[in-house]
């Protein structure tokens, strides 16, 4: 429809405006003050060359999340356990990798996003010719739509690389994990090792006794069946063991790594745990998909030029969004939703808070348990050596000898389980505060 030098279509007004129209085009080039606009950074090095866990953000900022990220260092010992951590995460590419440098791919294209567009229109006329359109726009007005897109295409990264980060620690924890488990097995194994010719001599002397009618058979079968037990005990946790170290191997590509028993692993309750970063990441999306949601309830102004066998330029004014009666509740929606995420942040502190507080109780609890378990030991193996001499001077019988190197050897077992759970709390505690994995080496 034709209004007096405008045309109207839908929510797009154009008045012409002659010759001015490519000047306009390119106006954003040569700068000015109406559009939200960044500059763009012509020397960006090749993404895939870069490190994934980059600061470093189009525009020539920086992200001070991601630094603190890149600067974190891992809490496990130098040597053997850091080459299991490189070893499992060079063994495969991680898919949150290459989310991240896809988010990074997609910042660098909101980068530009406030230079002019371009594109071809072609229509067929009623004489069967074809006519070629060329279309160029460039954002003069946008109430900061375009400056929150390239916020939303940096928050996006910084998402990612908290998701890396978070992958990295979990696969490193899983691998330290099989490794507690199999080393677990072997120590309970090593036990039951040392009680067994014990335990086969005791049943040898049953069986002799047996012969000589001055025990009961039933006694002898007694010692048997607990002479099996254990061996069975034995096996199993050697069986276990294989099972963990081939997980391992696979998650390492095959590649053998002797690993001594590892040591109480510090804590670094300084740095801040990942779930919050990733709340706080979530929060800044949220607020930049807000500011835009808000930006289309305005008119924004563009220059549009078309150059082909009728050229026209003019000024385009045009909503995103329809004004209705239902604008008001429809911005307070978007409004609230921005404010649900930030307010997940301080939830997500309180369970995290309560995560670790919760693990660094099971974790003096497990070193309670096992300072008592240890105790346990010592006893019960002292006792069982009286018993052994109170054997030999005729005072005590094999079945209560027997009885006893069985309790022994259970308490053993505990406290070497217990051990290893204590570790393994530790671990929890790293792979949640993001302490696992040497965050340069992303």
């Amino acid at each position: 429809m034709n209004t007096g030098g405008y045309r109207v279509t839908g929510r797009t007004f154009t008045k012409t405006t002659g010759a001015m129209c490519l000047a306009l085009a390119l106006s954003a080039c040569a700068g000015g003050e109406e559009v939200s606009r960044s500059d763009a950074n012509p020397a960006d090095i090749a993404l895939q060359s870069s490190p994934a866990l980059d600061p470093g953000l189009p525009g020539e900022q920086t992200s001070s999340l991601i630094a603190d990220l890149r600067a974190r260092r891992s809490v496990l010992p130098q040597g053997p356990y850091t080459q299991l951590a490189t070893d499992v995460l060079a063994s495969r590419t991680l898919p949150a990798e290459q989310e991240l440098r896809a988010a990074r791919f997609r910042a660098q294209s909101a980068s530009k996003n406030w230079l002019p567009s371009a594109g071809p229109q072609v229509n067929l006329t009623s004489v069967g010719s074809l006519v070629t359109t060329l279309f160029l726009e460039q954002t003069v007005l946008d109430n900061g739509r375009k400056k929150a897109e390239r916020a939303y295409a940096n928050a996006e990264v910084e998402q990612a690389s908290v998701t890396l980060v978070q992958a990295a620690n979990d696969r490193v924890a899983e691998a330290l994990g099989l490794t507690l488990t199999a080393q677990a097995a072997e120590a309970r194994a090593s036990i039951n090792d040392a009680a067994l010719p014990k335990l086969d001599r005791y049943a040898y002397i049953m069986d002799e006794r047996v012969r000589g009618g001055i025990s009961s058979p039933v006694d002898a079968r007694i010692v048997r069946d607990k002479l099996a037990e254990m061996t069975s005990q034995r096996d199993l946790d050697l069986e276990g063991a294989a099972a963990a170290r081939a997980e391992l191997a696979t998650m390492t590509g095959g590649q053998a790594v002797a690993l001594p028993d590892l040591a109480d692993l510090p804590a670094d309750p300084a740095v801040e745990p990942l779930p919050i970063l990733q709340a706080r990441a979530k929060a800044a999306l949220a607020d930049a998909e807000a500011d835009a949601g808000k930006a289309g309830f305005f008119p924004g102004l563009s220059a549009v030029a078309s150059l082909g066998s009728e050229s026209d330029a003019g000024l385009t004014a045009q909503m995103n969004q329809n004004i209705g009666f239902g604008t008001r509740d429809a911005m307070r929606a978007i409004e609230a939703e921005a404010t649900a995420a930030r307010a997940a942040v301080a939830q997500t502190q309180e369970d995290t808070a309560r995560r670790i507080a919760a693990l660094e109780v099971e974790r003096a609890s497990k070193l309670r348990q096992l300072e008592q378990a240890r105790s346990l030991a010592a006893n019960a193996t002292e006792t069982f050596n009286t018993y052994v001499t109170a054997h030999r001077e005729g005072q005590r019988t094999v079945r209560e000898v027997v009885t006893l190197l069985e309790a022994q050897v259970d308490a053993a077992r505990r406290a070497a389980g217990l051990r290893f759970d204590v570790i393994r709390t530790e671990i929890d505690l790293a792979a949640l505060r993001g302490t696992l994995v040497d965050g340069e080496t992303l």
